[in-house]
Formats: C-alpha cells, structure tokens, sequence
C-alpha cells in the first residue's frame, strides 16, 4: 500500500497514483484503497459491460449521451436486470437504457433567439438559459457532481461547467454587471479544489483523472478587479493547492526517470510541466472514439492501447482536443504522444500562478514566501524561453522532452508568454510578424497552420485564443495588428449570428463557413465566444 503523503491524493476521491518510469511508458497503476469503487466513480467503472455495450454499440450517436445519463435505480440492480434481459430474445438494447436512465437535456432545449435582437441582447438573452442552479452537496447526480452555487454551462452538449471555458464566459459576466456570477463560479471551483485536490476538467465524475489549463489565478483576479484586493487573501489556500497539485513529484523525478504526473525535470535541473491524465483507459464521453482509434493502430496490445488512451486523456487536459500540436507526424490522430510535450500555454499559466502565489503572500505578510515564489516564476521564464522560444524560426513552439527537440508546428499557444508578458519585447515583435503573415485570416485567426480535420487546426478559430492575442499584442503596443483582429473576430461572429441567430462554439476563419472538425459536430451557445464577444464590443 503506497502512503499517501499529498493533500490531493485523499478520500473520498481517492486519485489514482500512477508510478512513471519513463516518459513514455506509464506502468499499470496501483490502485489505492478502493479508488473508483465509491461513491466518485465513473460511469464505465459503475457499469462496466453494459457502458461498454451501450457505447461500442453506438445507441446514442453522441458517446457523452450515456456518459451524462442519470440512472433510475442503483447500478447493481441495473447490472442485474441486464445481466437477465440481454440473453432473452429480441432483447433491445436501447429500450433497455431508456427503461432505467434518465437522458441528459440540452442546455438551451426550448430556447429559441428573437430575430430582432442584437447580439449583445441575445447574449444577455442567454446568460439565464445558461445558468444552472446549485445542488445539494453529497451524491452525484448520475455523473454529474453537486455544486454548491450557481454556474453558466457552455452550451450545446456541455451541461456542466468546464474549467478553463469559464474564465472567457467571466469576461462576459464582467461587463454584464454580474459579479455575483463571477463570485458563484469562482467560489465552485474553490469548493472542486477543496473536495479533490484540484479542479477538473468539468464537474462530472469521468473527468476526475484530469485538470485543464489552469485558469483560476485568472479568475481569481478577475473577481479581485470586482471586490478589491482581500479576494487575493481568501482565495490564497485554493491557489497554493492548485499549485501543489500541478507540482507534485519534485522527489519523484530524476535523471532517469525525468517525469512523474503532470511534472518535468529537465536535463539542466529546471522543472517545467505537461499536461498528463491519472487515467489511462478510453475516455467514457469519447468511449467509441478512443476504442476505434487503438483499434486503427492494429497493435491489440494493452500496454500500447494504455499509452495511446493516456496521450488521448492529456490532449483532452490541453483543452485542444484534437491538435497536431500534439502528433508526431503532424497529421494523424494516431501519433499522438501528448505527454512528451512541455507545452508554451501550460507554463506561461504557471508563471502567472507563481506570480500570483507571491502578489498572495505579499499581502498576507509573509515575505519570506512571496520572495521563493518570485524566484519560481522567474525560474520558470527563463526556463521557458531556453526550451520554446526558437530563434531562428522567430517564435514559440512546444518542446518534446522526450526527443530533446521543439516541435514543427506553429501554433496559437504562442500568444501565452505575450499575454502573461513572458516575452521580450523583440519576441514578441517577431511573433507578431509571424501572426500577421501566417494566422491571420479573414474570420480572425486560425488555431494552426495545418488542416488535419481536427477542430483545433486550420482552418478554425476560437474565442478564447482571440482574446489571448489581442490581450498579448496590447500588452506589447502592437495595437494595430491587435485591432486588425478584433475587427475580423467581431465581424465574423456578427455574421454568423446575423444569418443563423446562434453564437456557435468556433468559426472557420479562413473560409467563413461552417466550423468543422473533431469528435463531434459544431455547438451553440456558447459560453466563451458569448464572453469574448461581449468584451469585445464594449470596450470603449
């Protein structure tokens, strides 16, 4: 039995500890004391065969349909029952599932947009459809877990909070006078750090393996902007528990064994970070998906099939599920190999979680802290420009740890170090210039410069990396480049809106189509591009 000595490894949750002995090949994890039998347990865990069934079967056309299903009766009685039925004639499966689960419903099922509104209008329209009510703490609801206030949901298939989309729908809630929103949902996610350890991806029990980019600093001092400085104070045990969480195995790495979870030491002795999943199986909301895939690799073998679901699981983390960011040959799913990657936007979020902890314990007296953490975060930029910023390609790209080498692809994760003011001056000069040729298009700019068919490549853009760039150009005087895309952005939603009355999920800026791509077709809503654009159009 492993002795738990992290504050995030506790019950009831009880996360998986996963031993790495290299960087690319986790081994089978130790399972401490019970992890996924209580009460936090996925739905593939609870019903093993039949959520396999149901998902490989494709009942539902959606695999996050069955995912979020609410069960009508305890899972053993249900096993039970099926057990029974399936091995009588004409038995019918999806007759069984809608005889004991309950369907998820949309969000904005029964909404629909007034012709004669603005888009401003509408997305105030939206803000109440959006939001879901606090629940009773205790069991969750399905796969749903309890929140103690008030959040908004993105929209579309989303009917839980996620954790990174949230900040961008707070920029929304800003201008909108709605700082109790902001409160609520920043509230939440202190309540998920004080329950688990950290934030996950969204508040649903499959997504207890992984986190996402870690936003709540942000947030944190988005609210700050609302209530002044103590909110730095309240928020200070969540933040420095985020912190831990993302750090956790500073012991544990060596030389030859460099990684361990979500952390990275470095041949020079820095550490920076990856994102990572505790959980190597398919994800249960991409159970086809991921299971079609590892078949596509024609190996069978577990081990493999392990590795390839832990890549799938940390792309997911990245937030940009899927990306050639993270193939290795650049174009196919298959090769994907996320875990090899110190990613330029995880640890430009780091810097800004350092810089944070430190502006935190300045306040609360304790010098001696705030002094170790601005030590880390310049550490880290130092750090962060030695192994992404490339000089002779005169911009920043992911570096692979594992093959000692940066990545090909040109993405939008370079805005990151501008946005956080990680870059000189003459970088982010020369990222502009990079932005301006390559990314900018005339819907705004495009995620990457290749199209594989995944939605976080060409020819999409997205709300959240438009404002990062815009923010990050500022942040550098390059107003001009910076407008040039607010204008295209701004524009491209406006039409969209214009000829359909929905606020979609992301844009093909290049063609001004319909958005494509991805696991799953384009969503409405949609909480970030209705923060983002909101922003936008009432700045002065």
């Amino acid at each position: 039995m492993i002795q738990v000595k992290n504050r995030f490894l506790f019950a009831p949750l009880l996360v998986l500890c996963f031993a790495v002995t290299n960087a690319q090949q986790p081994v089978t994890p130790t399972i401490i004391a019970g992890v996924d039998r209580g009460k936090w347990a996925g739905p593939d865990i609870l019903f093993g065969k039949l959520f396999a069934d149901v998902q490989l079967k494709a009942v539902f056309p959606d695999s996050k349909t069955f995912a979020d299903c609410t069960p009508k009766f305890p899972a053993a009685v249900i096993l039970a029952k099926y057990d029974k039925a399936r091995l009588q004639a004409g038995f019918d499966l999806k007759s069984f599932v809608l005889d004991n689960f309950t369907l998820p419903i949309k969000p904005a099922s029964g909404y629909t947009s007034k012709a004669s509104q603005t888009a401003q209008q509408h997305i105030m329209d939206l803000w109440p459809v959006l939001t879901r009510p606090a629940q009773k703490a205790g069991n969750p609801i399905g796969s749903l877990i309890p929140l103690p206030n008030p959040y908004v949901v993105p929209g579309g298939r989303f009917g839980e909070i996620y954790y990174w989309d949230s900040y961008f729908t707070m920029l929304g809630l800003q201008v909108s006078g709605q700082g109790s929103k902001i409160r609520n949902m920043v509230n939440n996610f202190a309540y998920l750090i004080k329950t688990f350890g950290f934030i996950p991806n969204g508040n649903r029990t499959y997504f207890l393996g992984r986190s996402q980019p870690p936003f709540f600093s942000l947030m944190v001092n988005l609210l700050r902007e609302v209530e002044g400085r103590q909110t730095l104070l309240t928020y200070l045990p969540q933040l420095q528990q985020e912190y831990d969480f993302w750090m956790d195995g500073k012991t544990r790495v060596t030389t030859q064994s460099p990684a361990y979870r979500r952390l990275v030491r470095l041949p020079d002795g820095v550490f920076l970070n990856r994102y990572y999943d505790d959980r190597d199986t398919p994800r249960p909301e991409s159970y086809k998906e991921d299971v079609g895939l590892a078949r596509q690799t024609g190996t069978a073998k577990p081990e493999t099939d392990r590795i390839l679901y832990r890549h799938l699981r940390a792309g997911a983390e990245s937030g940009w599920d899927y990306s050639s960011r993270w193939f290795r040959d650049g174009k196919t799913l298959r090769t994907i190999h996320t875990t090899d990657f110190i990613p330029v936007d995880l640890n430009a979020l780091l810097v800004n979680l350092e810089q944070t902890l430190a502006e935190g314990y300045r306040l609360k007296g304790n010098q001696k802290q705030a002094q170790m953490y601005l030590r880390l975060a310049q550490q880290r930029r130092n750090a962060l420009l030695k192994y992404c910023w490339d000089g002779k390609r005169q911009f920043f790209f992911d570096y692979d740890f594992v093959a000692r080498k940066q990545s090909a692809v040109y993405s939008l994760a370079a805005v990151y170090p501008l946005f956080f003011n990680v870059a000189s001056a003459s970088q982010a000069q020369a990222v502009a210039r990079v932005i301006q040729r390559d990314f900018l298009k005339p819907g705004g700019l495009t995620t990457t410069l290749v199209r594989t068919g995944e939605q976080w490549d060409a020819p999409n853009g997205w709300a959240p990396l438009q404002w990062m760039s815009i923010r990050g150009l500022r942040n550098y005087k390059l107003t001009k480049l910076a407008d040039q895309i607010k204008a295209a952005w701004v524009a491209e939603n406006l039409r969209v809106y214009k000829a359909s009355g929905k606020m979609v999920e992301k844009y093909d800026v290049v063609s001004t189509k319909a958005a494509k791509g991805g696991e799953y077709p384009t969503q409405d809503g949609f909480g970030w591009t209705n923060g983002v654009l909101l922003r936008l159009l009432k700045e002065k």
